[in-house]
């Protein structure tokens, strides 16, 4: 599991279709942090998961600059990591410790789907606006105030107007993501809150009570009642 809190940027190195159109791929990413001990924990070992744009990832081949992670079919069809090239910036954040703070909300890094970046406007004091075209399927799952993983970063729902979902990026988020360098028409993982998701299921099998079968009568009456003395 994941926080959305990212930890540092790393680069795409090279990525390497499988033998078959319709088959995967492997991704091979230059870091630093992540693979280096550090105040926020180990570096990372063979085996584990880390999140690549937000996308939940199994590294292997680590080596002291880098680490390789392969992406099933449907990885690629749900994500945007197929439309990486060698220098893409991603974002990176190593899977959480039971120790670990909780500084965003629950990402599992399983994206439903990929966005567009409409704009990225200025605002005063170094914080952005960021807009974002989301799939009409994912509507309801987005609340305003609510949370979003957009590339793997936690991020509030500001706006939402129809499809198109606003979000303001501090400072510190800019500096230390790949937010900075989107361009209208670039695609953005989105993931959205698993509780919504949950919440969902769980009312669907609720039953409505007006589609409930009618009781049926007692054959109790007042008259009944009555004759036997009561």
């Amino acid at each position: 599991m994941f926080t959305g809190i990212i930890e540092e940027t790393g680069t795409i190195k090279e990525l390497k279709r499988g033998t078959q159109p319709e088959g995967g791929a492997r991704i091979v990413v230059s870091a630093l942090q992540a693979l280096q001990d550090g105040p926020s924990g180990p570096k990372l070992t063979e085996g584990e998961s880390i999140a690549v744009n937000g996308v939940c990832l199994t590294a292997r081949d680590i080596t002291a600059e880098a680490f390789s992670a392969d992406l099933a079919p449907e990885t690629l069809k749900r994500s945007s990591l197929g439309a990486l090239t060698p220098g893409s910036r991603v974002n990176l954040e190593r899977a959480m410790t039971a120790s670990s703070r909780f500084g965003g909300h629950i990402v599992q890094g399983h994206v439903d789907g990929v966005g567009t970046s409409v704009a990225l406007d200025s605002l005063p004091d170094g914080n952005f606006w960021l807009t974002v075209e989301i799939p009409a399927e994912l509507e309801r799952y987005i609340v305003w105030k609510g949370s979003i993983a957009l590339n793997g970063t936690s991020l509030t729902v500001a706006s939402l107007e129809g499809n198109r979902v606003g979000v303001a990026i501090i400072p510190h988020t800019f500096e230390q993501t790949i937010l900075r360098d989107l361009k209208p028409g670039d695609p953005i993982n989105i993931e959205c809150d698993v509780i919504a998701k949950h919440v969902e299921k769980l009312l669907s099998t609720i039953e409505i009570p007006s589609a409930r079968k009618p009781k049926k009568e007692s054959s109790l009456t007042m008259e009944k009642l009555i004759e036997e003395g009561f």
